[in-house]
């Protein structure tokens, strides 16, 4: 039996999905900044009602607490079949375990349910974390990007990882 339920972000996840990023801000920096409030929230919520992204929440099966948030972004079908991945765990269950059995979830529906053929996660180099639970799950590096994304108002570097649909089996 799983200890992890994933779904699709709801209105209804707001109030847990506030609290549990406002608990953990301080863990989550400086790699992510996540939202804290409602206005944030409602900004997250959209991109996954009408743009090619699928936001997606881990919750502890016994307790129903937000585990972490994974996003499958910039969705492109076609000859492309992609997604950019990107998540965070919350800081009450770190090192559990939990986020690693919510990623294989998350993988298991890009490449079954959506029919991709490529996630690519970019990650911080110092995000020793991270990057371990992308290795756990599969993940291969593939490069390096030199001030590729803004965070908390600086560019900064990343790895560039890559899991294909036909090697996560």
């Amino acid at each position: 039996m799983s200890l992890v339920r994933l779904s699709r972000a709801t209105r209804a996840d707001a109030a847990d999905l506030i609290a549990a990023n406002s608990a953990s801000r301080e863990y989550h920096l400086p790699w992510v900044t996540s939202f804290n409030d409602q206005s944030g929230f409602d900004n997250w919520f959209a991109r996954g009602l009408t743009g090619p992204n699928v936001g997606l929440v881990a919750r502890e099966a016994a307790s129903n607490r937000v585990v972490g948030v994974i996003n499958l972004n910039e969705i492109v079908a076609g000859a492309f079949q992609s997604a950019y991945l990107g998540y965070y765990g919350m800081a009450d269950f770190s090192r559990t375990g939990l986020m690693t059995e919510a990623l294989r979830m998350a993988i298991d529906f890009a490449f079954g349910e959506l029919g991709l053929h490529r996630l690519a996660a970019n990650i911080q180099p110092e995000n020793v974390a991270s990057i371990a639970l992308v290795r756990r799950v599969g993940f291969r590096q593939e490069g390096f990007s030199p001030r590729y994304l803004r965070i908390d108002g600086e560019w900064r570097d990343h790895e560039r990882w890559a899991l294909l649909a036909d090697a996560s089996r």
